[in-house]
């Protein structure tokens, strides 16, 4: 049984010439948006001031959808929720800082987001949904793992690969991920003993809260979460502790730490900050973090979510992102569209990963094993890609153990397609992006341009509050848009468009969505 011994044919490429076209035009005068602030605005106070307890995050829920209800009239599906909103009233003021700093917050922007997904979108009005846009992720059948890295999960199936292992993943795997993210950072020096394998994003940044913010002395002062951000994250390590959210502006594409650095404090225990953010795919500044990572206290730990950093031009990144108190997270979910696989990494000091094993170890056993080759083959095969290698020869091929019985046209012929598939899949959702954001400013939305990512933060014409945005846009249109607020963007009616959908889907939604903006039509 041999490694590649039959690998179908690359995909085809999937972005049609109209896309193409369509992405070469240049956006409507007016319709970019270059500056975005996700601050508190006077919608989300008033739900505070409304609320018998502002410490309760489901009656923050319920008041706010509440509101929409109400707002709805005759379009409103929850009467009950309505006079909910209707029997309230304004018990007390209250200042933005209150809620960035509210335990509830945290929980009440993670109940909406559930309610979106499990009450509204597939839920009550899944009928309703005809383009569904706010999904956050790839279409799979089209842009999935490369047929390479597939016939690599064939492969351990067959050779019965989903044993017991090390808590922090297999050596060889770890291995390749270490010599990857070398390429990655120049100056970095990761070996074996700065890799743990975990399962997937989430759940990685979920660990690393319970073990650096449970147990020992229990600092005083507040984690820092920048936002926008993702709420299972931001709510994994509010349950631990408390959290301060942190927001951040963006401006042509670039996101500003200086809240973040001017947040912290010799006893901040742990910083959360993607450094691509969702929704806006603005990237941090590369001297921001570098600024931030210096600036924090040696016992404070910075987990870094890089998970968004994909389709775009990066800046050169810092040695310092390989610093002591720096934990960097990766997963499967985006750069690989495979985000059911539930597989990535993080990097850490080799102390912090030692003492992580045993947590690992206590807790949860250990990563997949069944996954381990198809990790290992992706971080050696893109490691080759980035650093310009052509064609694999003996060396590379001398990196695999000799179980794997590596045959080097075999090799090959393996990498030519992964290579092929890589730079397809990039070149065809990068248009759709692009072709997304032309048409989007001539709704006429203003688009913020993303940088990176497959979503594009867009304020439709006629809203103040994301979620009203989406049920009025859904049900007049038939095109399911992702409410800021999921976010944290906690001010205006910015919404997100995911743009990595087939043309067929994307363009007739975009259709929908300029018809609903026309003059007559609006929130």
């Amino acid at each position: 049984m041999k490694l590649f011994e039959s690998v179908p044919s690359p995909r085809p490429c999937h972005a049609p010439p109209d896309a193409r076209e369509t992405a070469a035009r240049p956006p409507r005068p007016g319709g970019i948006r270059d500056v975005f602030t996700p601050g508190v605005d006077h919608r989300v106070l008033e739900v505070y001031a409304r609320a018998r307890d502002p410490h309760d995050p489901l009656e923050l829920r319920d008041l706010w959808l509440g509101r929409i209800e109400h707002e709805l009239g005759g379009n409103a599906l929850r009467p009950a929720l309505a006079e909910t909103w209707r029997a309230s009233r304004p018990r007390r003021s209250v200042e933005a800082e209150e809620v960035l700093s509210s335990r509830a917050t945290v929980r009440f922007v993670k109940e909406l987001f559930n309610w979106f997904f499990r009450d509204d979108l597939y839920g009550e009005l899944r009928d309703s949904a005809r383009y569904i846009l706010s999904s956050g992720s790839i279409d799979e059948e089209r842009w999935g793992l490369p047929q390479s890295l597939k016939e690599c999960v064939r492969y351990a199936l067959d050779r019965d690969w989903y044993g017991y292992s090390d808590s922090r993943g297999r050596v060889p795997a770890r291995e390749a991920i270490a010599a990857y993210e070398n390429a990655r950072i120049e100056g970095a020096r990761y070996g074996t003993e700065n890799v743990a394998i975990t399962m997937g994003g989430t759940f990685a940044i979920s660990t690393l809260a319970d073990f650096v913010l449970h147990g020992g002395a229990r600092p005083t002062a507040p984690a820092l979460c920048a936002i926008p951000n993702y709420p299972p994250l931001v709510e994994t390590i509010a349950r631990r502790h408390e959290v301060r959210l942190v927001p951040l502006a963006s401006e042509g594409g670039q996101t500003s730490l200086e809240p973040l650095i001017a947040a912290l404090t010799p006893d901040t225990p742990l910083v959360m900050l993607q450094t691509v953010g969702n929704p806006t795919g603005a990237a941090v500044a590369e001297a921001d973090l570098v600024r931030l990572i210096r600036a924090a206290s040696p016992s404070t730990v910075i987990v870094l979510d890089e998970c968004h950093e994909w389709l775009g031009e990066y800046e050169k990144r810092s040695a310092d992102r390989a610093a002591p108190q720096v934990v960097r997270v990766s997963s499967l979910s985006k750069t690989w569209s495979a985000p059911g696989l539930k597989a990535g990494w993080f990097l850490a000091d080799p102390a912090f990963i030692d003492e992580y094993y045993e947590y690992a170890s206590s807790s949860f056993g250990g990563p997949p094993s069944f996954f381990y080759t198809v990790i290992e083959v992706l971080a050696r095969l893109e490691r080759w890609h980035i650093t310009g290698v052509e064609t694999p020869g003996p060396a590379e091929a001398k990196e695999f153990e000799s179980s794997y019985d590596i045959d080097l046209e075999r090799l090959r012929n393996a990498y030519r397609g992964y290579r092929v598939e890589r730079l397809r899949r990039a070149e065809d959702l990068t248009v759709l992006r692009d072709a997304a954001t032309v048409r989007l400013t001539e709704i006429p939305g203003r688009v913020l341009p993303p940088r990176f990512s497959i979503n594009t933060a867009v304020e439709l014409p006629g809203w103040d509050d994301s979620y009203r945005c989406f049920r009025d846009v859904l049900r007049e249109t038939g095109v399911s848009v992702f409410p800021g607020i999921l976010t944290f963007c906690l001010s205006g009616g910015v919404v997100r468009v995911t743009t990595s959908r087939p043309w067929d889907e994307l363009a007739p939604a975009l259709d929908r969505l300029r018809i609903h903006a026309a003059p007559g039509h609006g929130g």
